[in-house]
């Protein structure tokens, strides 16, 4: 079960020296009135970027920000990114104000090796997620080769992450051949117990996993608003918790499956309800099939985080993609933090599957008492689901 193994090309391997290297990079970053709140994901990509710069490559750094959805949007270009790249490296970077045209191209040929370029913001162009063939052609003509360092979109057959690759010389960067390395183990041979955790606001985004979880793992502790379109599918009431009922023959065909293959579906005993989301909401605790009408669950309640803490504390591998609840908020934060402090003391192997539950992580203060925290939300999950990643596919042999 699960995907074939491939053998990826890896960087190290490819010749650099006096070469213009695309780098493709995730620097979707978060940026409150041009102060970025997080380089996390610039910080990842300065092994890959280094061991360039190292071997004597000119590189090309090129990233998409947010959604413009091909329109130029300012409060999205990559200055301030620029300007925090430089810090890190240490060394000028030279931001560009378009990725593509014959401005972007005298500019990077008039580089020498140990330039950085940034280009601008990759989805300023509706031609990137359309992976359109003359954009990843303006694109790839930018460099000699191309290394593909951003993990967070390899499920993504965009311009900047299938395009190039099949249009040059293509390789992965260290962190792709980290997080691959990583999630290989707990999709090929992961030790058992093994428990998915899943979470998150929608339950429409975890069906596709779930369905896959329920062949992988042995529990699936569902919490977040996952757990509310669950116990509705099941016939339980839940106040005015959103729930997706066009799901509900999805959902009862999943819990079928797991029956079938003795998979336990964990959901939650009590939640934390509230009129509305608000930082001063009122709030009580009460049973997940107890929630009064007006009222909506935004966490999960202490019972079912003892119950979720006593599971992860059996397991040996634990993989969680997916708030408990609407952790941003004080009066919701509990539950999100209970299950990361229960497995941060887990001797499990535990994986993070990036986004929210990264950033809810790190902000319970966690962040190095988990084995690994993909930088990835969406490609950690496809992954793990042994799903085809179409950007690593054109990295593998």
């Amino acid at each position: 079960m699960g995907r074939e193994r491939k053998t990826v090309r890896r960087m190290q391997d490819a010749e650099v020296h006096g070469k213009t290297v695309i780098v493709r990079v995730d620097y979707n970053v978060p940026i409150d009135n041009g102060v970025i709140q997080d380089d996390g994901r610039i910080r990842a990509s300065l092994p890959t970027l280094g061991d360039l710069l190292d071997r004597g490559a000119r590189v090309v750094v090129i990233t998409h920000l947010g959604r413009p959805d091909g329109a130029v949007v300012e409060s999205l270009r990559l200055d301030p990114v620029a300007r925090r790249l430089a810090e890190l490296l240490e060394r000028p970077v030279r931001k560009l104000d378009d990725c593509v045209g014959p401005d972007v191209q005298q500019a990077v040929r008039a580089g020498k090796p140990g330039d950085v370029f940034l280009l601008e913001n990759l989805r300023f162009h509706a031609e990137e997620e359309a992976n359109d063939p003359a954009f990843s052609d303006a694109l790839a003509k930018l460099g000699d080769l191309y290394v593909d360092d951003a993990f967070g979109t390899l499920h993504r057959a965009h311009a900047s992450t299938v395009g190039i690759a099949q249009r040059r010389p293509a390789y992965a960067g260290l962190l792709v051949q980290q997080e691959i390395e990583v999630l290989s183990r707990v999709l090929h041979d992961p030790r058992r117990p093994y428990i998915a955790i899943v979470g998150g606001k929608k339950a429409a985004d975890k069906l596709g996993a779930l369905r896959d979880l329920v062949a992988r793992a042995d529990q699936i502790l569902i919490g977040g608003g996952v757990a509310f379109t669950f116990l509705a599918a099941s016939g339980v009431g839940v106040g005015g918790s959103t729930v997706d009922a066009k799901l509900f023959d999805d959902i009862r065909s999943i819990v079928r499956d797991a029956e079938e293959r003795g998979t336990e579906i964990v959901l939650p005993q009590d939640v934390v309800a509230a009129t509305s989301l608000a930082e001063d909401a009122t709030t009580k605790v009460v049973p997940a099939n107890g929630i009064p009408a007006g009222w909506s669950g935004f966490d999960i309640g202490p019972e079912t985080v003892d119950s979720f803490s006593q599971h992860i504390a059996r397991a040996r591998t634990v993989v969680w993609a997916g708030p408990m609840g609407a952790f941003e908020w004080a009066p919701f934060a509990a539950g999100t933090r209970g299950v990361a402090a229960a497995v941060a003391v887990s001797p499990a192997y535990s994986v993070i599957g990036g986004g929210e539950t990264g950033e809810a992580i790190a902000r319970f203060g966690f962040l190095d008492r988990v084995s690994f925290v993909s930088t990835g939300g969406g490609a950690c999950l496809a992954y793990l689901r042994g799903k085809v990643l179409p950007a690593l596919d054109v990295l593998s042999d």
